[in-house]
């Protein structure tokens, strides 16, 4: 069936950079491209696999009878695919002289697809993301949607072509040569001098080549390059090892060479994001802006040895996708070719690569060589370096970031050494962030995805780059989004400088086992408090998902071997925001063993969601540098940081703490012998004892703001 939207021609936009024309008809997707070099525009051919693009525009077209046909009125619609929109913000503005108002629709339950109408009829259809917001609108309707962010006088325009310069193999300081390709400004002045945004990839440079591009377009010369031992660069890939000194040694080639200006930024998410954070302490003097999404934390913070524990399926999914050749393959990562459970089930750990992927590991090898944290690990630690850090840092993430570990060891860093002009922003996002208004169950308002989040970066990279003076760095330092209250706050520091640190003690009757025993938190240490105890057996360990997404952990409670501590129901509303942590006193039968502790919201339901967790390794417990095993039996104290979290406690939930020893799919069980992880083939069950009185008093410090 024909309609108007059949008949309607769209432009679209990828961050604000004009890249063709799209029309539908009931067969096919035409599209007129844009020649990225002349900015010419070419002539309408059929949508091929050759333009990249976020946007479903497949899904679009599906369903664009469903589009056509739906009342765009009330705050909710329902269209006849089933996809859920509600009324979100207008945006008003005079189109050959007349005063228009569109209304926005956000799109609910998937990956945002959000609509833009005017008087009843689609003009707009966009999808926002970490990149950019790719968008598709009526011609001459610009103004009427969100690409009005990029408006800003003060912003970088999108006024040139992409001038691709090909690719070198620019030397380390060992010979090692890495790919690097540089895109420059088509139409800027010839002689000009350029400020360079940096991108280092461990996926293969040509996979976000277009995207990246786009800061060209916008007055930037961009290099992206493969990291060592990637794609087509040379080496060997000794994850986390080799980016500090490689990081400052391509900077020193930029600023070498003719168009450089001598002002660089990098930009970097996960893998990358540590690639990023590794060169800023380099101390490099032309590092003049970092942006760090998401960023991958040091080996025994958040990855390798997360807390001193082995990581299994994260980093064990990451590492056999390097490991079959230079070029990552995805189907391992995203576990659908290795089978999550039958490769942390796998042992001995050492040799899990050859029973996965038929072949040895060299990272897995390599790490299996420094069961200790020594020299090898230093080398691999950020924050062994904090003090050379002075660039300008703003750091990006979320609640349900798997990599949260690492962001907060970024920030304390840069917060220890006072790192001027450090800005971070934390959304309800997932490790790829800006993506949908709700998540496993969670709800999020509407504004909980934002559509300047590619602006606040360009803004960045404006600032400390080009010298533009667009009041970034005047803003408060911190921007986060509260879930339950589901606003966006601001601070002017992170943890926020308003919250004052709550302690909740642990108590019970000496039966916290599982949600239905008898544990407590409160607000004060009891005198006399017995213990709790609960066997942990390596051979069954706990197979909770361990990630930071909201999971319902009730399941996992009815398990012994688990400690449950619950508030009393609350009559307030209760508000937390920033940075974790928790003090238990507890002992074990073992030589060694780990402590899990989780901080969840329990609702009306009985429903337990994840909050934030962490693991540690009890050897680890005076420092990464004085492993100690433990005397069995005897009472230790152990400080754990977790992650950290925005979140309001609703009237009639309940706060809940809890504490077990395992977490198969975040770390392979502790044996409990206090032998070498990827070696050891015994595993012995042992006795846990936590410990909460006035002697011993076991709490979780949780930082709390003002209600709204």
């Amino acid at each position: 069936m024909t309609t108007y939207l059949h008949t309607s021609t769209f432009n679209v936009y990828f961050s604000g950079v004009y890249t063709g024309k799209i029309h539908f008809t009931e067969q096919q997707i035409m599209l007129a491209k844009v020649d990225p070099r002349r900015r010419t525009q070419m002539q309408d051919n059929v949508l091929d696999g050759q333009f990249k693009t976020v946007l479903p525009l497949q899904k679009i077209h599906k369903h664009l009878d469903a589009y056509a046909k739906a009342e765009w009125a009330e705050d909710e619609v329902v269209l006849s695919n089933g996809d859920i929109y509600q009324k979100h913000i207008q945006y008003q503005a005079q189109i050959e002289g007349r005063e228009l108002t569109s209304q926005v629709w956000a799109l609910r339950k998937e990956t945002a697809l959000d609509i833009v109408t005017l008087d009843g009829e689609i003009i707009a259809f966009l999808t926002p993301n970490r990149y950019g917001i790719e968008l598709m609108v009526k011609a001459g309707y610009e103004k009427l949607t969100p690409l009005v962010v990029y408006d800003d006088p003060l912003l970088s325009k999108a006024e040139y072509g992409v001038n691709d310069l090909g690719t070198d193999l620019i030397p380390m300081r060992d010979g090692v040569k890495l790919a690097t390709d540089v895109f420059l400004p088509e139409g800027i002045k010839p002689g000009t001098k350029l400020p360079t945004i940096l991108v280092r990839t461990c996926y293969d440079r040509n996979g976000k080549k277009e995207i990246f591009m786009r800061w060209a377009n916008k007055g930037y010369a961009v290099v992206s390059q493969d990291v060592r031992g990637r794609a087509d660069s040379e080496g060997e890939l000794i994850p986390f090892y080799n980016e500090r000194d490689d990081g400052y040694d391509t900077i020193d080639w930029i600023i070498a060479q003719e168009w450089s200006d001598g002002n660089v930024g990098m930009w970097g998410a996960s893998y990358l994001g540590f690639v990023v954070v590794a060169a800023a302490t380099s101390g490099h003097p032309n590092l003049k802006a970092v942006v760090d999404e998401v960023n991958v934390g040091s080996p025994f913070v958040d990855t390798v040895r997360k807390g001193g524990t082995l990581c299994s399926w994260p980093l064990l999914s990451w590492t056999l996708a390097q490991s079959v050749g230079t070029r990552t393959d995805f189907d391992i990562f995203g576990g659908i070719t290795v089978n999550p459970e039958a490769a942390v089930d796998a042992r001995p750990i050492k040799e899990i690569p050859q029973q996965m992927i038929g072949k040895t590991s060299g990272p897995w090898d390599l790490w299996s060589q420094h069961p200790e944290y020594d020299d090898f690990w230093k080398n691999c630690t950020f924050t062994e370096r904090g003090d050379q850090v002075q660039v300008p840092t703003y750091v990006i993430s979320g609640w349900y970031d798997g990599d949260s570990a690492g962001v907060s060891e970024t920030w304390r860093m840069l917060t220890e050494h006072d790192v001027p002009n450090r800005k971070i922003r934390l959304g309800a996002w997932e490790h790829g962030p800006n993506r949908a208004r709700d998540y496993e169950g969670v709800s999020f308002g509407n504004d909980a995805v934002v559509y300047d989040y590619d602006v606040s970066v360009l803004r960045w990279f404006d600032r400390f780059l080009k010298g533009i003076p667009n009041g970034i760095d005047q803003e408060p330092r911190a921007s986060y989004y509260v879930v339950g209250e589901n606003q966006w706050r601001t601070s002017a520091d992170w943890t926020p400088a308003e919250a004052t640190t709550s302690s909740f003690y642990l108590s019970s009757g000496g039966r916290a086992n599982s949600g239905q025993g008898d544990g407590q938190l409160l607000a004060a240490p009891e005198e006399h408090s017995p213990e709790d105890t609960y066997i942990y057996n390596p051979h069954d360990p706990m197979n909770d998902s361990g990630e930071r997404e909201p999971e319902n952990l009730r399941k996992y409670e009815l398990r012994n071997d688990i400690l449950v501590y619950t508030s009393d129901i609350l009559t307030d509303e209760l508000t937390v925001a920033g940075e974790l942590s928790a003090v238990i006193y507890a002992a074990s039968t073992g030589k060694d063993t780990d402590w899990v502790v989780t901080l969840s919201d329990v609702n009306e339901q009985g429903d337990s969601i994840r909050l934030s967790n962490y693991i540690v390794r009890a050897k680890y417990r005076h420092g990464l540098e004085a492993p100690e095993l433990l005397i069995p039996g005897q009472v230790e104290k152990y400080d754990i940081f977790m992650p950290n979290i925005a979140h309001r406690f609703a009237v009639g939930h309940r706060i809940r703490f809890s504490i077990t020893s395992s977490s198969k799919f975040v770390a392979f069980p502790n044996t409990n012998t206090g032998s070498n992880p990827y070696e050891d083939s015994e595993a012995i069950t042992v006795l846990q004892t936590v410990y909460h009185n006035r002697e011993y008093p076991s709490h979780v410090k949780l930082p709390v703001v003002p209600n709204a």
